[in-house]
């Protein structure tokens, strides 16, 4: 079962990663990185790395996308048709990625009972879940970065508050 939901989960990413690219209208191709950002989260909770597919959701599916879709509506792109002429440059070289994959899937010479092993043994030696993991990691071993990374991001919230506030006043004056 765990094969069939992976195959689902990569065929539905591929495709819609060459929708966002194939789509000529830029909404279209922000509701299809929409899906794409969906099934990678769903491809995280069948690897059991459920806090990866929450923050896929919350950060990317979230924040990131309705990021997108707004800068999109507010600039109000025009279809642009200059990129159709480098369509043929672009299959080339995903015709030549997908032979490098294929290549190196046949060097691997792998079997998939063998990589299925190589997993249950790895996931089977933790007791405690990825979030337990990954929290006390954080506020343990890596809580002086995540200290600096939070204060780096208030110095750039107050910045941008105060860029902002800069032309207020000039529009009260009206």
């Amino acid at each position: 079962m765990g094969i069939f939901s992976f195959f689902y989960f990569a065929t539905v990413i591929v495709l819609c990663a060459i929708l966002v690219v194939a789509f000529r209208n830029p909404v279209y191709s922000v509701i299809s990185l929409l899906v794409l950002f969906f099934h990678v989260a769903g491809l995280f909770v069948s690897l059991h790395a459920e806090f990866l597919a929450a923050v896929q959701i919350i950060v990317y599916a979230g924040a990131i996308l309705v990021l997108y879709l707004f800068v999109v509506m507010l600039l109000n792109v025009k279809r642009d048709d200059s990129y159709q002429r480098q369509v043929w440059i672009g299959v080339g070289l995903g015709v030549a990625a997908l032979g490098e994959v294929i290549y190196l899937i046949a060097k691997a010479n792998m079997e998939p009972a063998a990589l299925l092993n190589r997993v249950s043994q790895v996931t089977s030696g933790t007791p405690e879940g990825n979030t337990e993991m990954v929290g006390r990691l954080l506020y343990t071993k890596y809580l002086f970065p995540f200290e600096v990374a939070s204060l780096i991001l208030l110095v750039a919230m107050i910045g941008a508050i105060l860029l902002a506030k800069k032309a207020l006043p000039e529009a009260r004056d009206e």
